[in-house]
């Protein structure tokens, strides 16, 4: 490991050689500084740092008034540094940078330097302030304890050359920054691009194959410039940066680019960078509410969401990890790609296997599921207990169909295929609508975020359109012709969710689960008896037509 005492000048009297040196660069606050922050007639470029002789004790042969400034300090609930009052290197930056002492005001002179502007702009990035919440945080120790208790970080001992600790072992602004040299703009230390730099100490998970450090696309000009800190055009080389910001961040615990969270996605994810536009698909009637559920998630909360229901991207996507390529079958998408999950038994995943245990994680056991629109004799408001393949039916989402015959569906699905989630809830204009929208259950018109529209309502006429849900793996033609389907549907105009519940039934076959909005009891009660062989009977009261153990 490289260690730096505190701040090393460099010889800045060959200005030729080294054309990036302070000469050159906005820390020649002299008169003759290239910069529009500089001295009205003072001629020497170190003074307004460095000394060659001073009383003040600090290193190295600091000149420049110190700031006594109390400073509000970076946190969140995934910090695990020990962030405290700047210090080292840092509080010597900050003696200029956070704005509160003139630049001018230095100890081996009587009189202040006189400036032609007072000072650092408030307007400006490089006037941090005395509020460091949403910078990344300085003078905290950095060594293996901290590796291994926060994880995702470099040994400290195998730091590259030009990030350095300081003597204490510390991070500071001078493990980025070089204030002598300016090669790389901004005073990096190195080139930062495809976030060289922060990867010399940060090491995500799956980050090097994920799209966002892979990805070429490059910004159409159209909507808010997705990079306002950087002048790099693509996404691998931004890196880190399509979404953070090491200095005045909008989401400051995150280090997130801009206020709400959901925009650092959705300034790429708008049909501007990514190809499709999902800003216009959670505008639409039925959607999660990404947009007005921003702010309340926290990536220290449970696995479970069971805290203030909310959707973020964060939710179901890694953006660390999230790849371009598309899997078949039951298995996930690149898209969803190590995100937290919960089985069907009930248990934390850290890595989700199918997509069924993403959507666990928000509707299982939250207790603060939404409103369903059908009013069922059985409520089971619980998704994961609703597609238990112990019940006595469910559509085949977390396990195969009890039954490999199934004589209504359509050639493209078979009695032993599982489904998704998403084969019913997703975009209506996405892929599986036969359009060009984004795929994915972001936004619909159709509630409950159906891809194709669903008739929930009774007395209303039988077609294509109506159960275009249905229809899509159930034979209409099949179903017609069945003189039960047809007598109740399409003659006496009941809605298929009036008997059948589309995820699952705990102690009923057939997906029977009666919507009481239009199901009465008859004779004190409601029920179904399935008698075996393609038989029931029903006891209940539906269109005002009581029927007493009804065979059919």
């Amino acid at each position: 490991m490289v260690v730096l005492s505190a701040l090393q000048p460099a010889p800045i009297n060959a200005a030729a050689a080294n054309p990036y040196g302070v000469a050159d660069s906005k820390h020649n606050l002299s008169a003759n500084g290239p910069g529009s922050v500089r001295a009205a007639t003072e001629g020497d470029i170190c003074i307004f740092c460095h000394a060659a002789h001073t009383k003040s004790g600090q290193g190295p042969l600091w000149n420049h008034e110190m700031s006594t400034a109390s400073y509000k300090l970076y946190g969140s609930s995934t910090l695990k540094a020990a962030v405290g009052q700047p210090s080292g290197s840092s509080k010597l930056c900050l003696s200029c940078h956070d704005g509160t002492i003139a630049l001018g005001m230095i100890r081996n002179r009587a009189t202040p330097i006189q400036m032609r502007s007072s000072g650092l702009l408030a307007t400006d990035r490089s006037r941090i302030g005395t509020d460091l919440t949403g910078h990344h945080p300085i003078s905290f120790t950095y060594d293996n304890t901290l590796v291994t208790t926060k994880g995702e970080l470099r040994d400290p001992s195998t730091l590259q050359q030009q990030v350095r600790l300081d003597r204490d072992r510390q991070v500071q602004c001078t493990s980025c920054h070089d204030p002598h040299r300016n090669q790389y703009g901004k005073f990096l230390v190195k080139d930062n691009s495809a976030s060289a730099i922060c990867l010399d100490c940060h090491i995500p998970s799956f980050w090097n194959n994920s799209a966002h450090a892979m990805s070429r696309a490059t910004w159409n000009g159209t909507g808010k410039n997705p990079w306002p800190n950087t002048s790099r055009t693509t996404v691998a080389d931004n890196g880190c940066e399509n979404c953070h910001s090491p200095h005045a961040a909008g989401t400051k615990a995150r280090l997130l680019n801009f206020d709400k969270a959901e925009d650092n996605c959705l300034v790429c994810h708008s049909g501007t960078v990514a190809a499709k536009n999902l800003t216009a698909e959670f505008n639409k009637a039925s959607a999660h509410p990404v947009i007005s559920t921003s702010s309340l998630h926290d990536e220290a909360e449970g696995i479970i969401n069971s805290g203030a229901r909310h959707a973020s991207c964060m939710d179901c996507h890694n953006p660390h990890a999230s790849v371009a390529s598309s899997t078949k079958g039951t298995g996930l998408p690149g898209s969803l790609t190590q995100v937290k999950g919960v089985s069907v038994s009930g248990g934390a995943l850290k890595a989700a296997t199918y997509e069924y245990e993403i959507c666990f994680r928000c509707h299982s056991e939250t207790g603060k599921t939404g409103s369903s629109k059908v009013v069922r004799q059985f409520a089971q408001p619980n998704t994961r207990m609703a597609f238990n393949p112990g019940n006595a039916s469910y559509h085949p989402v977390a396990a195969p169909a009890k039954s490999s015959q199934s004589r209504t569906l359509v050639a493209s699905w078979s009695g032993t295929q599982q489904m998704l989630c998403t084969d019913c809830h997703n975009n209506d204009q996405g892929p599986g609508a036969k359009g060009a929208g984004p795929n994915g259950p972001h936004g619909s018109q159709y509630a409950p975020l159906l891809e194709r529209y669903l008739n929930q309502a009774d007395y209303q006429a039988e077609n294509a359109n109506a159960y275009a849900l249905c229809y899509k793996c159930h034979s209409q033609g099949v179903l017609m012709g069945d003189r039960l389907h047809s007598r109740h549907v399409r003659d006496n105009q009941t809605a298929c969710s009036t008997c059948h519940d589309a995820h699952g039934v705990q102690n009923q076959t057939h997906l029977i689960n009666f919507n009481t909005l239009y199901v009465t009891p008859a004779a004190g009660r409601i029920a179904y008896a399935d008698q075996g062989g393609g038989r029931a009977s029903c006891t209940l009261t539906c269109h005002g037509i009581s029927h007493n153990n009804k065979s059919y």
